[in-house]
């Protein structure tokens, strides 16, 4: 999951360095009649803002933690509940086998009394 965030941080981070251009065409009318087009081309660097990445990383890693936090919480829960089904089968088989003893001992005790 970390490895999405990072790839997604360095992704923003290239698209934000990027160079945009921008055209801009202009027709002019002469008083003459005539028409005289020019075109201005302006590059403007993004720079990208610190403050906002800086921010986004934290946000991502308060949500990696909260995501970590419950994973843990849902663990310790699985682990409970394992632990809880592990006694009830122990006690299960513990009553299921003194039936079966105290059936053998009844049949022991026919048996004797034959």
């Amino acid at each position: 999951m970390k490895k999405y965030f990072l790839s997604a941080a360095i992704i923003s981070l290239g698209l934000m360095s990027c160079t945009k251009s921008e055209v801009n065409v202009e027709t002019v009318e002469n008083s003459d009649g005539t028409s005289t087009t020019t075109t201005v081309e302006k590059e403007k660097t993004t720079s990208f803002d610190s403050v906002k990445i800086n921010a986004t990383v934290d946000q991502a890693q308060q949500k990696l933690n909260e995501a970590g936090k419950k994973i843990d919480e849902y663990a310790k829960d699985g682990r409970t509940q394992f632990k809880k089904a592990g006694n009830d089968i122990k006690d299960a088989a513990a009553k299921g086998a003194e039936k079966v003893e105290k059936g053998a001992e009844k049949i022991k005790d026919d048996l004797n009394k034959e």
